[in-house]
């Protein structure tokens, strides 16, 4: 999310300069490549470029081609091929064995619903969102574009009318349930078909961090970089202030108590209870286990979280087995960490991992690609 973030932060620039733009997206990969589609970049006519579509070797090539969508105002599909290593039509070395088709969309402010008025809308929602960009493999062929985002049961855009609502709201129902973006074909008539990339886009990661010591600062540095939001909460005010912490999106000074009245728990929040005041962490964890929240990382010693859970319960708390499989104490990964820059590596680490099911292993052990691999297979649905 903070690629896009950052590219509409451009774009708006780029719009008080009187700048011409156009939006490049990764639409479909098939085989190995850098970036997996979902991928933006933001390029102006004067060159600027903001986001990335691939690891650099794509970047000279999109610009040209960027331009030339802005000069004609026509959105245009290009193919990078680096499957056949005597292919030297691109004359660019992708440095994977993979097929990349890259929509460029010139943005015109005009149109209510242009893509960067979508990607606006999208950055506001606080639940999982669709948006859907319609492509056509035949680069002759028109290209609508980015045209649809369904976010908290709302709609913004709209499909063209020779595609059936029905059939679409289908697949994105599909997506959000398996929780997966979806490439498909649609029928036009006239042996024509029509590509949909429906995208399954998160909000981002919403850290909340009991405490404001100096070990949360590269915590919040690691989080922010990833584009989290961030929130500090503690209770001293001379520790949690916007002169410590300027980079976050909330600093708060609150008793425990108080805390979950100031920040909601969605179902993308995370918590991590580092005050090194273990009446305040406890009192935290007490609230939190009122809500929804997937994960609860505590600093310190198992001994620690063991004491917590055996007071709560001689309180008549009982903490039930879903609730302990998201708490996680001691926080973070295995990874050998000392120092508090490590040991927020270990806690970024273990957060994404949990977030995206994944175990946190070595990618020289696991089997096949890096990312899940799909090829587009005419008229049939793949996830990706």
């Amino acid at each position: 999310m903070t690629e896009i973030e950052d590219i509409i932060a451009s774009f708006q620039k780029a719009q008080q300069a009187g700048k011409r733009t156009a939006l490049a997206t990764v639409v479909h990969v098939q085989g190995s490549s850098y970036r997996r589609p979902g991928a933006r970049m933001l390029v102006t006519e004067d060159g600027e470029l903001t986001g990335a579509i691939s690891g650099g070797c794509l970047e000279g090539d999109a610009l040209r081609k960027a331009l030339l969508a802005i000069n004609q105002q026509q959105n245009k599909l290009v193919t990078y091929d680096s499957m056949d290593e005597e292919d030297n039509n691109i004359g660019i070395q992708l440095g994977c064995n993979g097929i990349v088709h890259i929509l460029f969309e010139p943005v015109n402010t005009a149109q209510r619903h242009n893509p960067i008025a979508l990607l606006q809308q999208l950055v506001q929602q606080t639940s999982a969102a669709v948006l859907v960009t319609l492509f056509s493999l035949d680069s002759n062929n028109e290209q609508p574009g980015t045209c649809l985002l369904t976010a908290a049961n709302k709609r913004f855009g709209a499909i063209s009318d020779s595609l059936a609502e029905h059939t679409i709201q289908t697949d994105i129902n599909t997506v959000l349930e398996l929780q997966r973006s979806l490439v498909k074909d649609y029928p036009m008539g006239d042996d024509k078909k029509i590509t949909a990339f429906i995208e399954l886009v998160k909000p981002p990661v919403h850290l909340v961090i009991a405490g404001a010591g100096n070990d949360v600062f590269p915590l919040v540095q690691i989080a922010s970089l990833l584009g989290w939001h961030v929130s500090v909460v503690d209770g001293r005010k001379t520790h949690a202030n916007a002169k410590r912490f300027p980079a976050v999106k909330q600093v708060i000074v609150a008793k425990p108590a108080e805390v979950l009245q100031q920040v909601p728990i969605y179902e993308h929040t995370v918590v991590v209870l580092m005050s090194h005041n273990y009446n305040y962490d406890i009192a935290l964890l007490r609230h939190l286990l009122h809500t929804n929240c997937n994960y609860i990382g505590v600093l310190g010693p198992k001994a620690k979280l063991e004491k917590m859970l055996d007071e709560l319960a001689q309180e008549g708390i009982t903490v039930s087995a879903e609730q302990k499989e998201n708490i996680y104490g001691p926080v973070g990964l295995d990874i050998g960490a000392e120092t508090a820059a490590e040991i927020a590596v270990a806690v970024v680490a273990e957060i994404k991992a949990v977030l995206s099911k994944k175990g946190g292993g070595s990618l020289r052990s696991k089997p096949g690609f890096i990312h899940e691999h799909h090829d587009l297979v005419k008229s049939i649905p793949q996830l990706v």
